[in-house]
């Protein structure tokens, strides 16, 4: 049995949210393209959320291996329209140059002939204008080399410090919230997608935030980061303490989907705090069990390349190939 598959049962889903077989895609989707966290895992890769919707293609948070993922399904790095940023920790960003660079050189996956885009708090801008500074040789040699239009490496930040609609194109709305992430990890937001009645928020790197509840509201599927310890490697360690406290356990989690009401709560950016070998990872089944505790809805732990379709209902399926 797929660890998809147990993770379903032990969330007492029915079969009406999550088919095994890829269904025919849907005018708003949202694929997971990473789930982890800052460890540099093979299972997970670094945060990164597509949402295709109306035919635009956006990306929120561009993690370790976003690229793999996007190519995986066929989708040439220059379809992307546009990248939303969370906040600049390097596990949310660290892909984001390997995204811009690849997808303009010249194989089916590149070829990208217009600007980068980048939507994200400020700091953005000064974030892609050294990334041009860093990679300036490798442009200045492929540009005559590999005959590349040169202005599909150019980058066009589009910064934002307030709550508020930040992108809006054929009747597709992304509005960004701040969400409390630390004291001192500032800017930091979500995001909420709205197309033809329909929404997924994301939530970005949280506490436990009543302003991302009021944000969600009426949203139909929401996708929420959790952080997930054992007692015992809390009790034991100050620098663990510190991490769970920029994060939000699952009990915490529970309240905010029971008060949100989604058709559908996914888990993403799955903080797994462990310290082998003494004190291993806890098992995913009490992440489910511990949510529990204060939400009974339709719940699903995410993995790399599962796809949510938003239509009447909230279906999911596994792109894995």
């Amino acid at each position: 049995m797929s660890s998809i598959s147990k993770f379903l049962i032990l969330s007492a889903l029915s079969a009406a949210f999550f088919s095994t077989s890829v269904v025919a895609q849907g005018d708003f989707q949202v694929t997971l393209l990473g789930t982890g966290d800052p460890i540099p895992r093979v299972d997970r890769f670094g945060p990164a959320t597509l949402v295709e919707v109306n035919n635009q293609k956006l990306l929120f948070d561009v993690g370790r291996g976003a690229t793999q993922r996007l190519v995986q399904l066929n989708i040439p790095l220059r379809d992307v329209d546009g990248v939303f940023l969370t906040h600049f920790h390097s596990d949310h960003v660290n892909g984001l140059a390997d995204l811009w660079m690849t997808g303009w050189i010249p194989p089916w996956f590149g070829r990208r002939s217009e600007p980068f885009e980048v939507w994200g708090p400020v700091g953005t801008k000064a974030m892609l204008d050294h990334m041009e500074i860093a990679f300036s040789e490798n442009t200045r040699v492929r540009i005559p080399d590999e005959l590349l239009p040169p202005e599909g490496i150019d980058t066009l930040a589009h910064e934002f410090d307030e709550d508020g609609v930040v992108f809006e194109k054929d009747g597709v709305v992304v509005t960004a919230f701040a969400v409390e992430h630390g004291e001192l990890i500032k800017p930091s937001y979500g995001y909420r997608v709205d197309y033809d009645g329909r929404s997924v928020v994301i939530s970005g790197d949280t506490t436990f935030d009543e302003n991302l509840i009021a944000a969600a509201e009426g949203a139909d599927l929401v996708i929420h980061e959790v952080a997930l310890v054992s007692d015992e490697l809390l009790a034991s360690s100050e620098q663990i303490r510190r991490i769970v406290a920029h994060h939000t356990l699952p009990e915490e989690a529970g309240i905010v989907f029971d008060r949100i009401g989604p058709k559908l709560a996914v888990y993403t950016h799955l903080v797994l705090l462990s310290n082998p070998p003494e004190f291993p990872e806890a098992p995913l089944a009490s992440l489910l069990t511990r949510t529990r505790v204060n939400y009974d809805g339709p719940l699903i732990v995410g993995e790399d390349l599962m796809t949510f379709i938003i239509d009447d209902s909230v279906t999911a399926y596994s792109r894995m190939p």
